[in-house]
């Protein structure tokens, strides 16, 4: 059974930073990519960032490229999202989801496979 476990959330202060972390567990094999969606109150869910397990690929939404980075660790089955720079408008439920994947990612939402519970954050002005 695939199972997606988020954490890093909480409270922070525009500029600040927070890691998100999605432990990985029930896959056999690398080909699946990792995605980050998030929904702000009131708004549509969208996605953040992703990456291909079996071959690093990444794409991370444009208007958040320059202060989010996603990143892996196989030795831990670890996604991080280093989000720095952090504002208001981040603040959103962020979820970390997987998909089946041959060699990309960056999907919509609704072609994801498995979701985390979701993980809530909090950007102050």
């Amino acid at each position: 059974e695939v199972q997606l476990v988020e954490s890093g959330g909480g409270s922070v202060q525009a500029g600040g930073s927070l890691r998100l972390s999605c432990q990985v567990s029930g896959f056999t094999d690398d080909n699946y990519a990792i995605q980050w969606f998030r929904q702000a109150p009131g708004k549509e869910r969208e996605g953040v960032s992703c990456i291909v397990k079996s071959n690093g690929r990444t794409h991370t939404k444009d208007s958040v490229k320059d202060r989010f980075t996603i990143s892996s660790d196989n030795a831990k089955n670890t996604i991080y999202l280093s989000m720095n720079n952090l504002k208001p408008e981040d603040t959103a439920v962020y979820y970390c989801t997987a998909e089946r994947s041959r060699g990309g990612c960056w999907s919509h939402w609704h072609a994801m496979d498995y979701w985390g519970k979701g993980i809530l954050v909090t950007v102050s002005s």
